[in-house]
């Protein structure tokens, strides 16, 4: 019978989270989360495996808070609010970046970034969830094109791609140092250039 764990599991991996964040995966040691989380290292490697298991559960579940936060802002609702509801998330993800003092940025960005490219579970991870957010997207856009706020003859999918680009690229300036009220600027800018009928 296996003993029960000592310890708090959504703390561990709360500060594991907060370690690869601040240091990105390559800079980051099991050692330096076996500091921040108060484990051995034994119970780190017995509780959730290598370093790059572990990253993979931080970032997977760091996704899937991604997709949860445009959730509930973009889905349910009468056609009649799929605009604001459109306007509230994208000005919502520039206000956090613009409030990102730390300029630390997204995790989902920085983790592709940095291992996309060797890392298929990463790489599959943040298509994934790019997915996700394309089809949120769409999909208020198709009801605010029912209500006739935005042209109906604009593509859906088009429109999508253009504010997910948005979005992540309002996040990637605001990290190099561009000033919040740009940001905020940006995402107006966006919805304005939105077409109308």
């Amino acid at each position: 019978m296996a003993r029960p764990r000592a310890f708090d599991e959504r703390r561990v991996l709360e500060r594991a989270r907060e370690q690869f964040w601040a240091s990105g995966y390559a800079g980051t040691r099991m050692d330096d989360i076996a500091q921040a989380t108060g484990l051995g290292k034994g119970s780190l490697y017995g509780a959730f495996g290598d370093k790059g298991k572990l990253f993979h559960r931080v970032f997977s579940e760091w996704c899937t808070a991604v997709v949860e936060v445009a959730e509930g802002r973009l889905t349910g609702g009468p056609d009649a609010e799929a605009l604001a509801r459109l306007s509230g998330y994208v000005r919502l993800m520039a206000e956090n970046t613009a409030c990102d003092t730390e300029r630390r940025g997204c995790l989902l960005a920085k983790g592709a970034a940095e291992l996309a490219q060797q890392d298929p579970t990463v790489a599959g991870r943040s298509a994934e969830t790019m997915a996700a957010l394309m089809t949120l997207l769409r999909t208020e856009i198709s009801a605010a094109q029912r209500h006739g706020d935005i042209d109906g003859a604009a593509d859906p999918e088009r429109l999508a791609a253009l504010l997910l680009t948005v979005v992540r690229g309002i996040e990637a300036v605001g990290k190099a140092g561009v000033d919040p009220q740009t940001l905020r600027n940006i995402a107006d800018t966006a919805l304005d250039l939105l077409p109308r009928p």
